[in-house]
């Protein structure tokens, strides 16, 4: 309400009209900005974009961070500033690299999220336009329609036939009918049917409304904390945090064993305690948010380019792991361009009077204008010019049929026209072609035999029937004591190049499931008509009476899951789930939302209703498996390259903090200071920044992949290990052949820029030998991994002999322990790839023991 008194529903238009300043021919352009600066977006929380400055903190807010900066400043305070220095401009420079990628990788995914922004119909200047939702003001009118999503609450100025699906808000599960007019102040939120609200979407009909509260002052608003649950952790989310938790558990235990190790061997405290946050911060996954922030918005930026947009990029991940996707059969198998093809009275023979009541019902229908009645209008013609419409009861996913109440030659005439199982049940009677009126009892034998012939050739059947000289208002009740007039059926041809998609997503590890509200026959014929073989069918009735755990046992197989009821589309979402799989979901109906939700991927198209548009997590600008096909392997590719970035850090990270803890313990000194390993750090993650741009070979595309956290553990430790036993051999070269005097300061500073000079190169080579399964020469990595490697190589190599070095106390090598660096490199290499090649066959062995849908990554 905006001055009023009473509530904006107890108040009348005009009243509210007046309260906001506003006119029912809408608002001005100027007005309409002027009250989005007065009133802010229409939003129930903050926009989760941030601040340029938030952003830029958020990189520093990692516990181990902020006690390593402590630290450095408490340094700083006993009088070591030079140390201090370094270490806060490394940690600075650290910060700063990853903020720059993740706002760069921020900005590119809103710019996409802009093309499938969910938008409003207003009035602005005297027309009709679109805006998006945030972008809605109290005073706007608002234009409805069948699955239009309520931008706001909002009073109806005028409506027509209008129902509204309220659960999000009212727990209701019917849809409620709209009418404009003035209700008692305390009239109850699920009786304010003058009224519509945010959270809430059209279901048929047509209606102006005024916009009266928006975001946090709605309805929705109030109790959106209540309402919110939180959402269901995805597979992917699942194993990050699983990750997350396996690196700080090694990390606690090593730093406090070498921090005590240290001090109880008489080391300066200081100079303990910041060499083991160092080598916290060397272990902690502290890039990981950033690493998979950034492979995401890549990730997202390639499928966009084949015309899928991704709307939450965590999906991305789950979008490679899905194994099973369901559909429905319309515009995935078919064409979705859907013909008129015959309408029978119920002997069987054509009737031209069957097409013109189906014409009537469908041309005069308010709600959402699906095929069907499209397929029915574009068939013929009629003058209806004297046939005037009365009422409508909509099509609702319960009755299954629509009515409509016309007036034609003086006399009222109801037309129901929907699913022919539902028609019969409100039937007593049958016209004939003679005209004659009949028992439905009568004919009822030839109208199934009917029914199924047509089935079994791929026609749609629908019921038409008819009732003369009823009231002039009518409801769902009126529905009775009908004659059956005939049947229409309906024709979508098969899809070019579908078998060729299902076969393409089956190559890929992924399912084709079909969920369909059409018949058994009818979906098996289509599948059938594309050369598939003979599917397993599931009917709605048959699950119905199945015991979940049954149903659980028999899901992975069912090829076609028919005659569905829309409440049952996410109960089968759950049962897959419960099979061990990663579900997609594809709808764009307004029975499709709660499938959407539940699911791990939520996909829709681009020009499916408002509510399931919303829905979604991924968007297709283009429908067709084809184009999912094409996003299926974006997402894959991005898992991949997220997968590289935790092999990285969990092996040569691993490795060499764990050699730097063992070296420490038996030398009687640090073998690096902390700037020393905070410098490591930077130099071996910037090859790791460049992950998400990384080639991918392609039989990683192949098959889904998931979390896999105790096949992790098993890849740090053995290359882990791997990487300490040639790090130790770098400790040997130095010591025994080399004898550099470690009892001096030139013999520890010699030490140090070795260990420094080999750690550096060696993790940044084991990058390009872990990216991939193969040999790393016959894997050729993308551009800026290589030449991010080969930086960091020029500069490790270089800073020894620069004044850089003497900053951070390294000093000069000579060459022969270069050559020396060489060859253990070059064993390294060696190695790595032989326990690759070991460890991947040993992982294979195990795959082929382990069912298929518990394998992971």
């Amino acid at each position: 309400m905006a001055g009023g008194t009473s509530p904006f529903w107890s108040a009348g238009s005009a009243e509210t009209l007046s309260d906001l300043d506003a006119t029912a021919a809408g608002l001005t352009g100027a007005e309409a900005a002027a009250r989005l600066r007065r009133f802010g977006p229409n939003t129930i929380a903050a926009k989760h974009r941030r601040s340029t400055l938030v952003l830029l903190a958020a990189q520093f807010r990692s516990p181990i961070i902020l006690i390593l900066v402590a630290a450095a400043l408490l340094s700083a305070f006993l009088g070591d500033r030079p140390d201090a220095a370094i270490i806060l401009a490394i940690v600075l420079v650290s910060g700063l690299l990853t903020f720059f990628q993740e706002r760069g990788a921020s900005s590119a995914v809103e710019r996409l999220l802009e093309v499938v922004k969910v938008k409003a119909q207003v009035v602005r200047d005297g027309a009709e336009v679109s805006v998006p939702h945030e972008d809605v003001v109290p005073g706007d009118v608002v234009v409805l329609s069948a699955g239009a999503t309520v931008p706001a609450d909002c009073l109806l100025l005028e409506s027509t036939d209008l129902f509204v699906d309220e659960a999000a808000l009212t727990g209701e599960s019917f849809p409620v009918e709209k009418s404009v007019g003035v209700l008692p102040a305390d009239t109850p939120l699920a009786r304010r049917t003058n009224s519509v609200f945010m959270g809430t979407h059209a279901i048929s009909g047509t209606a102006r409304a005024l916009v009266v509260r928006t975001g946090c002052a709605t309805e929705f608003g109030s109790v959106s904390d209540r309402l919110a649950a939180p959402p269901r952790p995805t597979d992917f989310e699942q194993g990050v945090g699983k990750f997350g938790y396996l690196l700080m558990e090694v990390t606690l235990m090593l730093v406090i064993a070498i921090f005590a190790v240290n001090v109880l061997m008489h080391k300066p405290v200081i100079d303990s305690f910041l060499f083991s946050l160092a080598l916290a911060v060397g272990l902690t996954p502290q890039l990981l948010p950033a690493i998979i922030s950034i492979n995401l918005a890549h990730g997202a930026k390639r499928m966009a380019e084949r015309h899928v947009i991704v709307k939450r990029l965590d999906s991305i991940e789950d979008f490679g792991s899905m194994d099973v996707l369901c559909s429905d059969k319309t515009g995935t198998l078919t064409q979705g361009v859907v013909t008129l093809s015959g309408a029978y009275d119920v002997r069987g023979g054509d009737s031209e009077d069957v097409v013109l009541y189906a014409y009537l019902n469908s041309y005069f229908e308010t709600g959402f204008a699906n095929p069907i009645d499209v397929a029915v209008r574009a068939s013929r013609s009629f003058d209806v010019s004297h046939v005037t419409k009365l009422d409508e009861v909509p099509y609702d996913f319960t009755r299954k049929r629509l009515t409509i109440l016309v007036e034609r030659e003086g006399r009222t005439l109801m037309i129901t026209k929907g699913a022919l199982s539902c028609v019969l049940d409100v039937c007593e009677s049958a016209r004939t072609p003679s005209g004659a009126t009949v028992r439905l009892g009568d004919v009822r034998s030839d109208v199934e035999k009917l029914y199924r012939d047509l089935s079994a050739r791929g026609f749609r059947t629908l019921g038409v029937a008819i009732r003369s000289d009823t009231p002039r208002d009518i409801d769902a009740s009126a529905e009775a004591g009908m004659t059956l007039v005939g049947v229409v059926a309906f024709f979508d041809p098969p899809k070019e190049g579908a078998v060729a998609a299902v076969e393409g997503l089956r190559a890929r590890g992924v399912r084709l499931k079909i969920v369909t509200g059409d018949n058994a026959l009818v979906a098996a014929s289509a599948w059938e008509q594309l050369g598939m073989a003979a599917p397993v069918v599931l009917r709605g009735a048959e699950l119905h009476s199945m015991h979940e755990r049954a149903a659980v046992r028999r899901v992975g197989a069912i090829d076609i899951f028919a005659e569905i009821e829309p409440n049952q589309k996410e109960y089968i979402v759950h049962l897959l789930q419960k099979a061990g799989h990663v579900v997609g979901y594809l709808g764009d109906g307004i029975n499709d939302a709660s499938a959407l939700h539940a699911a791990d991927v939520g996909i829709s198209v681009n020009s499916a209703v408002d509510v399931a548009k919303e829905a979604a997590d991924i968007v297709l600008l283009e429908p067709g498996l084809d184009v999912l096909a094409a996003g299926v392997e974006g997402g894959r590719t991005t898992f991949a390259n997220t997968l590289k970035y935790v092999f990285m850090a969990t092996s040569a990270n691993f490795g060499n903090m764990f050699s730097m803890a063992g070296a420490s313990i038996f030398l009687p000194f640090l073998p690096l200071l902390p700037t020393q390993i905070l410098l490591t750090n930077l130099l071996t993650d910037l090859p790791e920044m460049a992950i998400a741009s990384d080639r991918v070979d392609p039989e990683l595309l192949e098959r889904p992949r998931r979390w896999d956290v105790a096949f992790i553990r098993r890849f740090m430790l053995v290359f882990g290990l791997l990487s300490s036993v040639f790090d130790f051999a770098t400790f040997g070269a130095l010591l025994l052949v080399m004898r550099i005097p470690v009892a001096s300061a030139y013999g520890q500073a010699l030490f140090r820029t070795g260990w420094f000079v080999e750690s550096v190169l060696s993790a940044s080579m084991v990058v390009l030998i872990i990216r991939t399964r193969r040999p790393a020469l016959s894997s050729r990595p993308g551009r800026l991994l290589a030449g991010a490697t080969a930086a960091v190589w020029a500069v490790a190599l270089a800073i020894p002999y620069t004044p850089v070095g003497a900053v951070f106390r390294f000093a000069p090598l000579p060459w022969q322990f270069l050559v020396m660096v060489a060859v253990i490199l070059a064993a390294y290499g060696s190695a790595a790839e032989f326990a690759k090649r070991v460890f991947y066959r040993a992982r294979d062995r195990e795959r082929e023991r382990t069912p298929r849908r518990a394998r992971r990554v």
